[in-house]
């Protein structure tokens, strides 16, 4: 009876992606920092507060510096946009694809470890110990795609062309060329084709967004202890189970889970909680 209902989540994407902005983001503020030091340099410079030779070694060192930081705020930028586009998005290549391109970003992240950015190699240790595991929604989605291909005879490749239109915002014409194009080639099964990939991608959850928001409804319940032991999970559980909707926008109101699950109204909290009956009210 816990949210999310029976259908598998095969990945947690999210919390990847946000940790990898999370370090290209402080890059690009230290980079940001680098550069507004040159400035002040620079102005320095201008005025003459210093001896000239001294003023000039200094800012040489600090352009050296900031150049290479600059360049290293936006290499681990564009890792960040691949990871998240070429191979963690639903709509991709083969597994075997991502798996090589996953490594490459962790083989690029690896080269660029250093102790003046110290925030890379906590990054790559998690991205490299977690690979099969974010990847695991891409062999589930292989499989689907793979029986469709069976399923209507057609090739795999034209198939998987039909799931990377995806990656294109429909309201684009590069959508509607890649459809077109897809759509000649598979003639009089594509919209058996497209359906089928629709269906396919639909019920290939990835842990994102839903994560996100099943763990934003428990963190307040968790914020003051210090430990979760299994009898305080399993009275959460009971809690959450039982405890009806105050609102709702598709009918729950006034509903608990349970009630909702079952279809039957539950006892009074004493006999939920084994204490019996309650004692008639006297007048």
């Amino acid at each position: 009876m816990w949210p999310g209902g029976e259908t598998p989540c095969h990945s947690d994407v999210f919390h990847i992606q946000h940790q990898f902005e999370g370090v290209a983001n402080t890059l690009a503020r230290v980079a940001q920092g680098s550069t507004t030091r040159c400035q002040k340099l620079q102005v320095r410079l201008d005025k003459g507060a210093t001896p000239d030779s001294v003023r000039r070694e200094e800012l040489e060192v600090a352009l050296r510096a900031d150049a290479r930081m600059q360049a290293l705020a936006r290499d681990v930028r564009t890792l960040c946009n691949w990871l998240g586009r070429d191979v963690l998005a639903l709509a991709g290549p083969a597994l075997a694809t991502r798996q090589e391109l996953f490594d490459f970003v962790v083989a690029e992240m690896r080269r660029r470890e250093s102790e003046d950015a110290p925030w890379i190699r906590p990054m790559r240790v998690a991205l490299e110990n977690q690979r099969d595991a974010l990847l695991a929604f891409a062999r589930v989605l292989d499989d689907k795609l793979s029986a469709i291909a069976q399923t209507q005879d057609v090739d795999e490749g034209l198939v998987r062309q039909v799931c990377l239109l995806e990656r294109k915002p429909r309201t684009s014409a590069a959508y509607w060329q890649g459809w077109n194009r897809v759509r000649s080639l598979l003639t009089d099964k594509f919209h058996l084709v497209f359906d089928g990939v629709t269906r396919a991608m639909a019920s290939t959850p990835r842990c994102s967004s839903l994560v996100e928001n099943f763990n934003s409804r428990l963190r307040t319940y968790f914020t003051l202890r210090r430990h979760l032991g299994d009898s305080y999970l399993s009275l959460l559980q009971f809690f959450l189970n039982h405890r009806r909707f105050m609102r709702s926008r598709v009918g729950r109101q006034d509903h608990s889970p349970r009630e909702l699950m079952t279809g039957q109204a539950h006892p009074h909290w004493f006999t939920l909680l084994g204490l019996g009956e309650p004692a008639p009210l006297r007048g």
